[in-house]
Protein backbone atom coordinates (compact mmCIF):
# COMPACT_ATOMS: atom_id res chain seq x y z
CA UNK A 1 0.00 0.00 0.00
CA UNK A 2 3.12 2.36 1.32
CA UNK A 3 4.59 1.77 -2.06
CA UNK A 4 1.85 2.44 -4.03
CA UNK A 5 1.11 5.74 -2.31
CA UNK A 6 4.66 6.77 -2.74
CA UNK A 7 4.19 6.39 -6.48
CA UNK A 8 0.90 8.26 -6.88
CA UNK A 9 2.20 11.04 -4.60
CA UNK A 10 5.25 11.07 -6.92
CA UNK A 11 3.38 11.06 -10.16
CA UNK A 12 0.98 13.65 -8.71
CA UNK A 13 4.16 16.07 -7.82
CA UNK A 14 5.90 15.64 -10.85
CA UNK A 15 2.53 17.17 -12.70
CA UNK A 16 2.20 19.94 -10.26
CA UNK A 17 5.75 20.97 -10.74
CA UNK A 18 4.86 20.57 -14.74
CA UNK A 19 1.87 22.73 -14.14
CA UNK A 20 3.54 25.57 -11.39
CA UNK A 21 6.30 25.70 -14.22
CA UNK A 22 4.51 26.39 -16.94
CA UNK A 23 2.22 29.08 -14.86
CA UNK A 24 5.92 30.57 -13.59
CA UNK A 25 7.33 31.14 -17.04
CA UNK A 26 5.46 33.95 -18.12
CA UNK A 27 6.21 35.29 -14.41
CA UNK A 28 10.02 35.21 -14.93
CA UNK A 29 10.10 36.06 -18.99
CA UNK A 30 8.21 39.57 -17.99
CA UNK A 31 10.69 40.27 -14.91
CA UNK A 32 13.61 39.24 -17.08
CA UNK A 33 12.27 41.48 -19.97
CA UNK A 34 11.43 44.94 -17.22
CA UNK A 35 15.67 43.99 -15.80
CA UNK A 36 16.24 44.58 -19.32
CA UNK A 37 14.96 47.03 -20.34
CA UNK A 38 15.67 49.09 -16.87
CA UNK A 39 20.07 48.09 -17.34
CA UNK A 40 20.07 46.20 -14.17
CA UNK A 41 23.52 45.28 -12.92
CA UNK A 42 22.93 42.66 -11.15
CA UNK A 43 25.73 40.14 -12.05
CA UNK A 44 25.50 36.83 -13.15
CA UNK A 45 27.09 34.53 -11.12
CA UNK A 46 29.70 31.87 -12.26
CA UNK A 47 29.30 28.20 -12.18
CA UNK A 48 32.59 27.08 -12.96
CA UNK A 49 33.59 23.31 -13.15
CA UNK A 50 36.60 21.54 -14.51
CA UNK A 51 36.88 20.80 -18.64
CA UNK A 52 38.00 17.51 -19.07
CA UNK A 53 41.51 18.16 -21.55
CA UNK A 54 42.33 15.92 -24.27
CA UNK A 55 43.40 12.35 -24.01
CA UNK A 56 46.99 11.30 -24.84
CA UNK A 57 47.12 7.72 -27.01
CA UNK A 58 47.01 4.86 -24.61
CA UNK A 59 45.78 7.24 -21.31
CA UNK A 60 42.39 6.29 -19.51
CA UNK A 61 40.30 9.34 -18.63
CA UNK A 62 39.36 9.28 -14.39
CA UNK A 63 36.26 9.82 -12.89
CA UNK A 64 35.33 13.31 -11.68
CA UNK A 65 35.54 11.85 -8.24
CA UNK A 66 38.92 10.13 -8.73
CA UNK A 67 40.31 13.48 -10.13
CA UNK A 68 38.84 15.19 -7.12
CA UNK A 69 40.03 13.16 -4.96
CA UNK A 70 43.62 13.36 -6.15
CA UNK A 71 43.70 16.73 -5.81
CA UNK A 72 42.71 16.49 -2.42
CA UNK A 73 45.26 13.81 -1.61
CA UNK A 74 47.94 16.69 -3.10
CA UNK A 75 46.64 19.64 -1.59
CA UNK A 76 45.00 18.32 1.88
CA UNK A 77 48.15 19.59 3.94
CA UNK A 78 48.78 23.04 2.55
CA UNK A 79 45.04 23.74 2.42
CA UNK A 80 43.72 23.21 5.88
CA UNK A 81 46.66 25.29 7.45
CA UNK A 82 45.72 28.47 8.68
CA UNK A 83 42.41 28.82 8.94
CA UNK A 84 39.36 28.79 10.90
CA UNK A 85 36.45 27.20 10.11
CA UNK A 86 32.52 27.25 11.78
CA UNK A 87 30.62 23.41 11.10
CA UNK A 88 26.99 23.65 10.71
CA UNK A 89 24.94 20.47 11.31
CA UNK A 90 21.39 20.88 11.89
CA UNK A 91 19.67 18.02 13.48
CA UNK A 92 16.56 16.43 13.97
CA UNK A 93 16.10 13.12 15.28
CA UNK A 94 19.18 11.81 14.45
CA UNK A 95 20.11 9.79 18.19
CA UNK A 96 21.15 7.02 15.94
CA UNK A 97 24.24 8.69 13.75
CA UNK A 98 24.74 12.79 15.60
CA UNK A 99 27.64 11.18 17.99
CA UNK A 100 29.64 9.71 15.23
CA UNK A 101 28.70 12.48 12.92
CA UNK A 102 30.42 14.92 15.21
CA UNK A 103 32.96 13.11 16.69
CA UNK A 104 34.19 12.39 12.83
CA UNK A 105 33.92 15.93 12.33
CA UNK A 106 36.32 16.88 15.30
CA UNK A 107 38.97 14.04 14.43
CA UNK A 108 39.38 15.01 11.24
CA UNK A 109 39.87 18.80 11.57
CA UNK A 110 41.62 18.39 14.71
CA UNK A 111 44.28 15.99 12.56
CA UNK A 112 44.41 18.53 9.68
CA UNK A 113 45.23 21.39 12.71
CA UNK A 114 42.54 23.71 11.54
CA UNK A 115 40.75 26.16 14.16
CA UNK A 116 37.50 25.22 14.20
CA UNK A 117 33.88 25.45 15.96
CA UNK A 118 31.22 22.27 15.37
CA UNK A 119 27.49 23.92 15.85
CA UNK A 120 25.20 21.47 16.02
CA UNK A 121 21.91 22.89 15.97
CA UNK A 122 18.88 20.49 17.65
CA UNK A 123 16.00 21.39 15.61
CA UNK A 124 12.89 20.83 18.18
CA UNK A 125 13.73 17.06 18.08
CA UNK A 126 11.81 14.51 19.92
CA UNK A 127 14.76 11.95 20.79
CA UNK A 128 18.03 11.90 22.67
CA UNK A 129 19.72 13.98 19.96
CA UNK A 130 19.79 16.85 22.29
CA UNK A 131 21.29 14.79 25.24
CA UNK A 132 23.77 13.50 23.33
CA UNK A 133 25.18 16.52 22.01
CA UNK A 134 25.16 18.36 25.40
CA UNK A 135 27.51 15.45 27.24
CA UNK A 136 29.91 15.49 23.85
CA UNK A 137 30.27 19.22 23.97
CA UNK A 138 31.12 18.44 28.32
CA UNK A 139 34.21 17.19 26.70
CA UNK A 140 34.91 19.13 23.53
CA UNK A 141 34.72 22.52 23.83
CA UNK A 142 35.00 23.05 20.38
CA UNK A 143 31.20 22.01 20.29
CA UNK A 144 28.40 24.04 20.90
CA UNK A 145 24.87 23.27 21.00
CA UNK A 146 22.00 25.42 19.83
CA UNK A 147 18.71 24.32 20.76
CA UNK A 148 14.80 24.83 19.09
CA UNK A 149 12.39 23.78 21.70
CA UNK A 150 9.89 23.07 18.95
CA UNK A 151 11.09 21.93 15.33
CA UNK A 152 11.32 24.92 13.05
CA UNK A 153 12.55 23.45 10.06
CA UNK A 154 15.61 22.55 7.73
CA UNK A 155 16.26 26.18 7.09
CA UNK A 156 15.26 27.45 10.56
CA UNK A 157 18.46 25.48 11.70
CA UNK A 158 20.54 26.36 9.02
CA UNK A 159 19.29 30.22 9.48
CA UNK A 160 20.63 29.96 13.59
CA UNK A 161 23.77 28.49 12.91
CA UNK A 162 25.30 30.92 10.46
CA UNK A 163 24.13 33.70 13.01
CA UNK A 164 26.26 31.80 15.53
CA UNK A 165 28.95 30.98 13.90
CA UNK A 166 32.21 33.16 14.33
CA UNK A 167 35.05 31.64 12.15
CA UNK A 168 36.22 32.89 8.78
CA UNK A 169 34.35 30.33 6.68
CA UNK A 170 31.88 28.07 7.17
CA UNK A 171 31.03 24.69 5.98
CA UNK A 172 27.40 22.91 6.44
CA UNK A 173 26.75 19.26 6.39
CA UNK A 174 23.47 17.35 7.13
CA UNK A 175 24.35 15.66 10.57
CA UNK A 176 22.94 11.96 8.97
CA UNK A 177 25.96 10.91 8.02
CA UNK A 178 25.55 11.00 4.52
CA UNK A 179 28.25 13.23 3.81
CA UNK A 180 32.24 12.67 4.65
CA UNK A 181 33.83 15.43 6.34
CA UNK A 182 37.15 14.30 4.59
CA UNK A 183 35.53 15.75 1.10
CA UNK A 184 36.21 19.24 2.95
CA UNK A 185 40.17 18.57 1.09
CA UNK A 186 38.23 18.43 -2.08
CA UNK A 187 36.05 22.25 -1.51
CA UNK A 188 39.18 24.29 0.54
CA UNK A 189 41.55 24.51 -2.71
CA UNK A 190 38.96 26.78 -4.31
CA UNK A 191 37.96 29.28 -1.83
CA UNK A 192 40.59 31.68 -2.20
CA UNK A 193 39.57 32.17 -5.79
CA UNK A 194 35.76 31.68 -4.96
CA UNK A 195 33.47 32.95 -2.97
CA UNK A 196 31.92 29.91 -2.36
CA UNK A 197 32.15 26.17 -3.14
CA UNK A 198 29.32 24.02 -3.76
CA UNK A 199 28.93 20.33 -3.61
CA UNK A 200 27.17 18.11 -5.75
CA UNK A 201 26.42 14.52 -5.45
CA UNK A 202 28.57 11.89 -7.35
CA UNK A 203 26.02 9.23 -6.92
CA UNK A 204 23.31 10.02 -4.77
CA UNK A 205 22.15 7.42 -2.13
CA UNK A 206 18.46 8.14 -2.04
CA UNK A 207 14.97 6.69 -3.13
CA UNK A 208 13.76 7.19 -6.93
CA UNK A 209 10.68 9.17 -5.28
CA UNK A 210 13.60 11.96 -3.39
CA UNK A 211 15.38 11.73 -6.81
CA UNK A 212 12.49 12.31 -8.98
CA UNK A 213 11.55 15.11 -6.53
CA UNK A 214 14.54 16.74 -6.68
CA UNK A 215 14.57 16.66 -10.42
CA UNK A 216 11.28 18.64 -10.49
CA UNK A 217 12.48 21.07 -7.73
CA UNK A 218 15.57 21.77 -9.35
CA UNK A 219 13.71 22.60 -13.03
CA UNK A 220 11.51 24.59 -11.57
CA UNK A 221 14.10 26.97 -9.49
CA UNK A 222 15.59 27.35 -12.73
CA UNK A 223 12.51 28.69 -14.35
CA UNK A 224 11.81 30.60 -11.56
CA UNK A 225 15.28 32.26 -9.85
CA UNK A 226 17.57 31.50 -13.00
CA UNK A 227 19.62 29.32 -10.64
CA UNK A 228 20.78 26.32 -12.60
CA UNK A 229 23.25 24.11 -11.18
CA UNK A 230 23.94 20.17 -10.64
CA UNK A 231 22.11 20.02 -7.59
CA UNK A 232 20.67 22.80 -5.48
CA UNK A 233 19.88 20.95 -2.47
CA UNK A 234 23.42 19.05 -1.89
CA UNK A 235 24.43 19.32 2.12
CA UNK A 236 27.83 20.00 1.66
CA UNK A 237 28.21 23.74 0.96
CA UNK A 238 31.66 26.41 1.70
CA UNK A 239 30.95 29.98 1.68
CA UNK A 240 32.77 32.58 3.85
CA UNK A 241 30.76 33.96 7.32
CA UNK A 242 31.35 37.48 6.11
CA UNK A 243 28.59 36.27 3.52
CA UNK A 244 26.51 34.67 5.52
CA UNK A 245 26.30 37.89 7.72
CA UNK A 246 25.88 40.73 5.76
CA UNK A 247 22.96 38.45 3.70
CA UNK A 248 20.87 36.76 6.43
CA UNK A 249 18.73 34.59 4.71
CA UNK A 250 14.90 34.50 4.82
CA UNK A 251 13.46 31.02 4.32
CA UNK A 252 13.03 28.32 6.95
CA UNK A 253 12.28 25.26 5.28
CA UNK A 254 13.59 23.39 1.95
CA UNK A 255 13.92 26.41 0.33
CA UNK A 256 16.89 27.43 1.70
CA UNK A 257 19.17 26.07 -0.79
CA UNK A 258 17.58 27.67 -3.44
CA UNK A 259 17.73 31.12 -1.55
CA UNK A 260 21.19 31.01 -0.29
CA UNK A 261 22.46 30.42 -4.34
CA UNK A 262 19.83 33.08 -5.72
CA UNK A 263 21.62 35.22 -2.85
CA UNK A 264 24.74 34.52 -3.70
CA UNK A 265 23.73 34.95 -7.86
CA UNK A 266 22.25 38.56 -6.80
CA UNK A 267 25.31 39.51 -4.55
CA UNK A 268 27.34 39.18 -7.74
CA UNK A 269 29.39 36.45 -6.43
CA UNK A 270 31.23 33.56 -7.75
CA UNK A 271 30.89 29.66 -6.78
CA UNK A 272 32.86 26.62 -7.57
CA UNK A 273 30.93 23.37 -7.73
CA UNK A 274 32.58 19.92 -6.99
CA UNK A 275 31.81 16.90 -6.57
CA UNK A 276 31.41 15.10 -3.15
CA UNK A 277 30.37 11.28 -1.77
CA UNK A 278 27.12 10.74 -0.82
CA UNK A 279 26.49 7.76 1.69
CA UNK A 280 23.83 5.55 2.45
CA UNK A 281 21.81 6.71 5.47
CA UNK A 282 22.82 5.30 8.88
CA UNK A 283 20.07 5.96 10.83
CA UNK A 284 16.90 8.25 11.80
CA UNK A 285 14.95 8.91 9.07
CA UNK A 286 14.62 11.56 6.24
CA UNK A 287 12.09 13.94 6.05
CA UNK A 288 12.71 15.64 2.83
CA UNK A 289 9.72 14.08 0.82
CA UNK A 290 7.20 14.91 4.00
CA UNK A 291 4.42 16.60 2.18
CA UNK A 292 4.41 19.46 4.56
CA UNK A 293 7.87 20.00 3.68
CA UNK A 294 7.27 20.12 0.03
CA UNK A 295 3.94 22.52 0.37
CA UNK A 296 5.90 24.78 2.91
CA UNK A 297 8.79 24.98 0.00
CA UNK A 298 6.35 25.62 -2.35
CA UNK A 299 4.61 28.57 -0.94
CA UNK A 300 7.94 29.74 0.07
CA UNK A 301 8.82 29.66 -3.34
CA UNK A 302 5.94 31.63 -4.74
CA UNK A 303 6.25 34.30 -1.87
CA UNK A 304 9.77 34.73 -1.73
CA UNK A 305 10.06 35.44 -5.51
CA UNK A 306 7.51 37.62 -5.86
CA UNK A 307 9.24 40.15 -3.36
CA UNK A 308 12.59 39.27 -4.97
CA UNK A 309 11.32 40.70 -8.17
CA UNK A 310 9.78 43.77 -6.60
CA UNK A 311 13.32 44.56 -5.22
CA UNK A 312 15.04 43.69 -8.05
CA UNK A 313 12.93 46.21 -10.14
CA UNK A 314 13.28 49.50 -7.32
CA UNK A 315 16.92 48.48 -7.17
CA UNK A 316 17.14 48.64 -10.87
CA UNK A 317 14.81 51.62 -11.51
CA UNK A 318 17.29 53.19 -8.62
CA UNK A 319 20.52 52.73 -10.87
CA UNK A 320 18.82 53.96 -13.71
CA UNK A 321 17.53 57.18 -12.56
CA UNK A 322 20.69 57.78 -11.15
CA UNK A 323 22.42 57.59 -14.49
CA UNK A 324 20.24 60.40 -16.01
CA UNK A 325 20.80 63.87 -16.31
CA UNK A 326 19.59 65.71 -13.85
CA UNK A 327 16.42 67.21 -15.99
CA UNK A 328 15.60 63.98 -17.01
CA UNK A 329 15.74 62.69 -13.64
CA UNK A 330 13.32 65.29 -13.28
CA UNK A 331 11.04 64.23 -15.92
CA UNK A 332 11.69 60.67 -14.56
CA UNK A 333 10.90 61.14 -11.02
CA UNK A 334 7.47 63.14 -12.20
CA UNK A 335 6.65 60.10 -13.92
CA UNK A 336 7.06 57.61 -11.06
CA UNK A 337 4.78 60.08 -9.00
CA UNK A 338 2.41 60.15 -11.36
Amino acid sequence: MWANASKVVAIAGTALISYLGMRLWVFVSNAQKEQTLLRSNVSAHSNTYDEPRALLPGEKRDTIGEREQRRANENEGKTASGRSLSVVLPAYNEEQVIASTVSDVLDVLSAWRIDAEVLVVNDGSADKTGAIVAALALAHPQIRLITHSVNQGYGAALVSGFAAATKDLTLFMDADGQFDIHDLALLLPYIDEYDAVIGYRLHRQDTWVRKLNAWGWKRLIGWVLGIHVRDIDCAFKLLRTGFLHQHPLETRGAMINAELLYKLKRAGCTYREVGVHHLPRRGGRATGANPRVIVRAFRELFISARKWRREERGHARQILISELSPSARRTDDNKLRV
